[in-house]
């Protein structure tokens, strides 16, 4: 029975996929689907129905599940198109081979159903485990790129790396500053490095806990920490908290703090006036 039952099936294919197609199409609500164009939404039901067959037509490709799988996280829909599709297809499949029996008693109709769901589940199965894999692979990617971003170190000047760090700080994240700010350091042969907290909301014991060993750590290899960004009720917490940050700089801007960078580094910003009386008429006879 059951070849018997995939015999019709494969060759009525058409058929079926049509009523498939015509009944997702009937569901369509604002849901995600309701700002998708109706031609993406029709080729992607046609894959979809087109993995399906190739499964039941035991042509089981595993890289074709695969692939449709991506698709869906790159369009970003969510699991549940797979399994009420995949639901709707078993409904649709049951109704079509019980248009084409003569007879139908409570016998063949379980029968009927369990072949199709031999054939349905390891379909959802092997959907979902892949949806999954490839969702799993894509939010660690979105991790990485995240871990990469939320303690850069940029150099802005030859010996001056900035820092900036925004939102808050955990013991993972403070580890990964303290990471990148001893590399950064001896790759960009920093003499002084700025930490900019302007960005973080809260500085606890634990958060400026974290930032004095970054800042111990990066003055045991020859540079010097100047924390920056100091906020008027950050400056109250740290004095109430009775956090002693005594032993490196701290001023209240970015501004302020790359002005002593720049003393640190024996430089300073110097600005010039307009040219008078002379060196106007030196500057016009250069240009002869």
């Amino acid at each position: 029975m059951p070849e018997a039952l995939r015999k019709i099936v494969v060759e009525n294919s058409d058929e079926i996929a049509k009523n498939w197609l015509e009944e997702l199409a009937s569901k369509k609500q604002d849901d995600y689907t309701a700002n998708i164009s109706e031609e993406l939404y029709h080729t992607t039901n046609r894959e979809f129905v087109n993995v399906i067959f190739s499964s039941i037509n035991q042509k089981r490709n595993t890289s074709a599940f695969e692939d449709f799988s991506e698709r869906l996280i790159n369009l970003g829909w969510p699991l549940s198109y797979i399994t009420d599709g995949l639901q709707t297809f078993r409904r649709v499949t049951i109704d079509f081979i019980l248009s084409q029996s003569e007879v139908v008693d409570s016998n063949s109709f379980s029968k009927i159903m369990s072949v199709v769901d031999n054939w349905v589940e390891p379909i959802i199965n092997q959907l979902v485990n892949e949806y999954s894999g490839s969702w799993e692979h894509t939010v660690s990617l979105q991790r990485l790129a995240l871990q990469e971003l939320s303690a850069p170190l940029i150099p802005v000047m030859d010996n001056i790396t900035i820092m900036p760090l925004i939102g808050t700080i955990d013991t993972d994240r403070a580890k990964l500053i303290m990471e990148n700010l001893l590399e950064g350091v001896i790759k960009h042969n920093a003499e002084v490095v700025l930490i900019d907290i302007t960005g973080v909301p809260v500085v606890d014991t634990m958060v400026a806990h974290h930032i004095i060993q970054a800042a111990e750590a990066v003055r045991l290899i020859g540079a010097t920490c100047i924390l920056v960004g100091i906020r008027p009720e950050i400056a109250q917490t740290i004095v109430n908290l009775g956090i002693d940050l005594s032993k490196f700089p701290t001023k209240s801007s970015l501004r302020k703090g790359f002005k002593t960078a720049l003393k640190m580094t024996k430089r300073e910003i110097v600005e010039k006036g307009e040219p008078k009386g002379k060196e106007i008429t030196e500057i016009l006879g250069s240009l002869k």
